[in-house]
């Protein structure tokens, strides 16, 4: 929860959709977890923290397939097209940190062209994508009580 920032209510409600999903249910909860739009932006670059990325997000900094959007929990699919807006691109604050954060590997899930300010999502993340150290076999013991 912690670490995308979700409080319990949302984290009760995505082991929910995790749980009706075919699949094992720890892989497709952090599936989920990382195709967040807060959390796509955080990973392509655009925000230092993902509590940063929630907030550019708040504040319709960007557009998901030409549609501008301020819901951080929006969850994307294959083929999505996140870029900024046309008012953000001239942001220093917003490009500062795609610069900044350059260093940062990006996920094989995801493709970023920095020239246009545009993130796409290639494919769905696996488990061996994600490489935060969670043990999701205990976060599916914690919450199918």
């Amino acid at each position: 929860k912690r670490l995308y920032g979700l409080q319990e209510k949302q984290m009760r409600i995505f082991f929910a959709h995790a749980l009706r999903s075919r699949g094992v249910t720890g892989d497709v909860l952090l599936g989920l977890l990382e195709r967040r739009l807060d959390n796509v932006v955080y990973r392509l670059g655009f925000g230092a923290s993902r509590k940063e990325a929630r907030q550019f997000v708040k504040h319709y900094h960007f557009k998901v397939n030409g549609r501008r959007v301020n819901v951080p929990a929006r969850i994307l699919k294959k083929g999505d097209v996140i870029e900024l807006t046309e008012k953000s691109k001239s942001s220093s604050t917003l490009t500062g940190q795609l610069a900044a954060n350059s260093m940062r590997e990006l996920p094989v899930w995801l493709e970023l062209d920095k020239d246009k300010f545009k993130g796409i999502i290639k494919d769905l993340p696996k488990r061996e994508d994600i490489t935060s150290k969670i043990e999701e076999r205990l976060v599916v013991e914690l919450y199918s009580k």
